[in-house]
């Protein structure tokens, strides 16, 4: 069988979700809904907490580069399958493969690691109020900001560069509609479990790392919740847990479906699916949940616009 290497693949070509014509042109409409929608999203989330002094504390920092990063990993992802869907082009450069691999790993990772984060914070905001401004500090924000990138770029440029330099079969068809890493070690000649290995010890790390954090900082608010005496205290409490929560539990469990498992389970239907919510729709679902289920938030829409209303009063006035 012949075999292309790292320097001799001329690029891959992206079979996308489906042969249908009918089924592509619904899925373009309603993919391109959907980024518009989380463009909107995830802009407007960015512009409301900069906009609005009241919403500058570490929570509404990290919500800030939550959006951010929905907003980029949308942005790896849907542009490309909307060009597939839309036109004869399938094609995708073996640079521009491994790129968008890299930037889907980067943002991926670094989002569970963000997740984490927000979830320290509220226990801290909880469990120790009056210590909170001391121990949430910004120079602690930044660094846990810049230690999930950190990380997250070393461990994604490792595994794009231990990818791209395996061997390909002769076809260089990927079976889904982005640069994933399990169809495209399915392409791959020579044994991969070593890079299966890395993978799953970086993804594993991620998830433990975030997954030991999150229940074990909700079990202490928990805990803390539970010995509030006053029901309006409880209820209080928990709406500031909820939509967190609900985002944990939309992102991860397709994540560990995905990817914590070997390639030999793998399965192109369900894969695809919750692919298509981790990549497409999670962007679009972040800045609902956490705005529309978030009373500051609102209160922080309404002063922006009596502000912009003000403003365009006084204006008129002098005019």
């Amino acid at each position: 069988m012949s075999t292309w290497n790292s320097t001799s693949v001329p690029g891959f070509i992206l079979m996308g979700l489906t042969d249908s014509a009918q089924v592509q042109l619904v899925l373009s409409v309603l993919f391109l809904l959907i980024y518009l929608v989380t463009l909107l999203g995830n802009v407007g989330m960015i512009l409301i907490i900069h906009l609005d002094t009241q919403l500058h504390t570490p929570m509404y920092f990290f919500l800030i580069q939550l959006s951010f990063l929905d907003l980029s990993y949308s942005s790896v992802i849907t542009p490309k399958t909307l060009q597939n869907l839309l036109t004869s082009i399938k094609s995708i450069s073996f640079l521009g493969c491994f790129t968008q691999m890299f930037f889907f790993i980067l943002l991926g990772g670094t989002e569970c690691f963000l997740l984490s984060s927000m979830a320290y914070d509220r226990y801290v905001a909880i469990c120790t109020p009056l210590h909170y401004p001391v121990i949430m500090s910004k120079r602690l924000c930044c660094t846990l900001l810049t230690g999930s990138y950190m990380i997250c770029f070393i461990e994604s440029t490792v595994i794009a560069i231990c990818i791209s330099r395996l061997h390909f079969c002769k076809s260089n068809v990927i079976q889904h509609f982005f640069c994933d890493i399990s169809p495209i070690l399915a392409l791959s000649c020579i044994d991969t479990f070593e890079v299966e290995l890395l993978i799953f010890i970086c993804a594993g790390s991620n998830l433990v790392l975030s997954l030991v954090t999150i229940p074990r900082s909700y079990m202490s608010i928990l805990c803390t919740i539970l010995k509030i005496n006053s029901t309006s205290g409880k209820k209080k409490a928990f709406s500031t847990c909820a939509s967190h929560l609900l985002g944990v539990t939309i992102f991860y469990s397709t994540m560990i479906f995905t990817y914590l498992k070997p390639k030999t389970s793998y399965s192109l239907g369900k894969d695809q699916v919750a692919s298509v919510f981790y990549t497409i729709v999670i962007p679009m679902l972040n800045p609902l949940i956490y705005s529309l289920r978030n009373k500051e938030v609102k209160n922080a829409v309404v002063r922006i616009m009596q502000k912009s209303k003000g403003c365009r009063q006084f204006i008129s006035q002098w005019c």
